[in-house]
């Protein structure tokens, strides 16, 4: 009996659940990642960072979006296989993706490289630089249109079509991150494994041709 009561119960708790994610305002997510984002930035000013602030502001920015982006990849699969319901939030994880992309990339600019020469010499000479750039240029369209001018403008379909960047934009992310990493390391060959998986849960079998 408690078997069945259990079993029973568990819709009750998804709705439960996606009923409190719901009540969730947007506003408060932004508001949220921008205070993190300033909270990191106080910190490597003021030497909470280490001996390398600039590196390790740089590293969080980036791993911060690649997490964001992971996170965004995973709702779909979450809603479809687990029940739950972030479908709200998606919108408000992919502009803070991108929020922290453009940190990540404007700490590489200003503040480590801060030559436009010594950029596009990074862009052109060293691999994970060309594949983190081309990356961002993916995601730059997304991060443009991702309000509802930009949907009523575009057509759902064809505004859906173009979001689809994400998805070789987060495998390019992933090989952005084990390129620049030293030495063998399991972090980002997880991240790359697990946004691998999450676009091979968005493959729908071919229904079968009854002729």
């Amino acid at each position: 009996m408690m078997r069945r009561n259990q079993i029973l119960s568990r819709p009750a708790l998804m709705q439960r659940l996606n009923n409190a994610l719901r009540r969730i305002p947007p506003w408060l997510l932004y508001v949220l990642g921008a205070a993190y984002g300033g909270w990191l930035f106080y910190l490597a000013a003021t030497g909470g960072l280490g001996v390398e602030p600039i590196n390790t502001l740089e590293r969080l920015y980036g791993e911060i979006t690649l997490q964001l982006i992971v996170l965004g990849l995973a709702v779909t699969p979450l809603r479809r296989h687990a029940g739950v319901n972030l479908m709200p939030m998606r919108r408000a994880i992919g502009v803070l993706a991108f929020f922290f992309l453009g940190a990540h990339l404007l700490v590489w600019a200003v503040l480590d490289v801060q030559r436009v020469s010594a950029m596009w010499a990074d862009i052109l000479e060293r691999p994970y630089v060309t594949i983190g750039m081309a990356g961002f240029l993916l995601l730059l369209p997304l991060g443009l249109t991702s309000n509802n001018w930009a949907v009523h403008k575009l057509g759902a379909a064809t505004w859906r079509k173009l979001h689809k960047l994400v998805y070789p934009a987060a495998i390019l992310g992933a090989v952005h991150f084990i390129w620049l990493t030293k030495g063998f390391q399991w972090e980002p060959l997880i991240y790359l494994t697990i946004i691998l998986g999450l676009l091979a849960l968005r493959i729908r079998p071919a229904k079968p041709r009854i002729d």
